[in-house]
């Protein structure tokens, strides 16, 4: 694995898109159900063809969560997962998974652990970069340098609301990929890929291209959609414009109806393929 992290992430993507055509991004929640279950879907993904998997740092107040991903945090939580448990169970599995690992990391866990120390951390357990989804912009320079300083990307959020300035001045600090929202609110499956909850299927497309067409105009890397999007059909759309597209509660929540560890990451990886499927058509 190269040691520029960032740069492994970014080709991931690149990699992916250049065989497929575009690429699915999963998301679970790490400690849910179990540790275990987290160290074999992180195998199981990855054998799916994950380009990256984003692993959730479980957090009692996760703001931009919804219900499906909020109850598999409080349950990790409450089963005994911690930042540095999570972080152990990443570096017991990492050399067999060649994913990219990108951990979704509340500000409020960063900072009480300590910036450097945590970037460390998730260094050494063989992490290769984070999303900081309630990082406020200003702190985003520091965030930036050092992860750069250990190799890692950093990925910011970009909301349908973003003003031009804020996009470019979050781009600037972003590394691997962009995030963009997909929508405004929480996450959850069930809701349309779109800024705005009324607006027609079409609309939602046009909305989605012109944002992706924006970000291509100011940044040359991949731009990952997610938010809402949990159907076939969802991930065509965003994968007809976006190079990825992140899907997370519609896997967290066939997991949580598993009979035990095995079924659980096998629960993921079928509907990885199942959605990465749409990638051959998205184009």
């Amino acid at each position: 694995m190269t040691s520029d992290r960032a740069a492994f992430v970014e080709q991931r993507l690149r990699t992916s898109a250049s065989k497929r055509g575009a690429s699915v991004i999963p998301f679970i929640v790490g400690g849910h159900p179990s540790l275990g279950a987290t160290e074999r879907t992180l195998a199981a993904l990855a054998g799916a063809g994950a380009p990256i998997v984003e692993v959730g740092v479980p957090f009692s107040d996760p703001i931009a969560d919804g219900p499906v991903i909020s109850q598999a945090m409080k349950r990790a939580i409450e089963s005994g997962t911690t930042p540095a448990a999570l972080l152990a169970s990443i570096a017991r599995v990492r050399a067999g998974v060649p994913a990219g690992i990108v951990l979704m990391v509340s500000v409020s866990i960063v900072e009480r652990i300590g910036r450097e120390r945590f970037v460390g951390a998730a260094c050494d357990a063989g992490a290769d970069g984070l999303v900081v989804p309630d990082l406020d912009l200003d702190e985003a320079p520091e965030m930036a340098a050092c992860c750069r300083s250990r190799g890692l990307c950093m990925a910011m959020l970009v909301a349908p609301a973003s003003s031009p300035e804020r996009r470019r001045r979050i781009v600037e600090h972003c590394s691997g990929f962009v995030y963009l929202l997909a929508r405004q609110g929480v996450t959850g499956a069930g809701s349309r890929a779109s800024a705005d909850a009324n607006s027609r299927p079409n609309d939602a497309e046009e909305d989605l291209s012109r944002r992706v067409a924006e970000l291509r105009s100011i940044t040359s890397l991949p731009i990952a959609c997610g938010f809402g999007i949990s159907t076939r059909a969802q991930v065509e759309m965003v994968l007809r414009h976006a190079d990825a597209a992140i899907v997370g509660s519609s896997l967290v929540r066939g997991m949580d109806g598993a009979a035990d560890e095995h079924a659980a990451a096998a629960s993921a990886a079928d509907l990885l393929r199942s959605l990465s499927g749409a990638a051959s058509f998205a184009q």
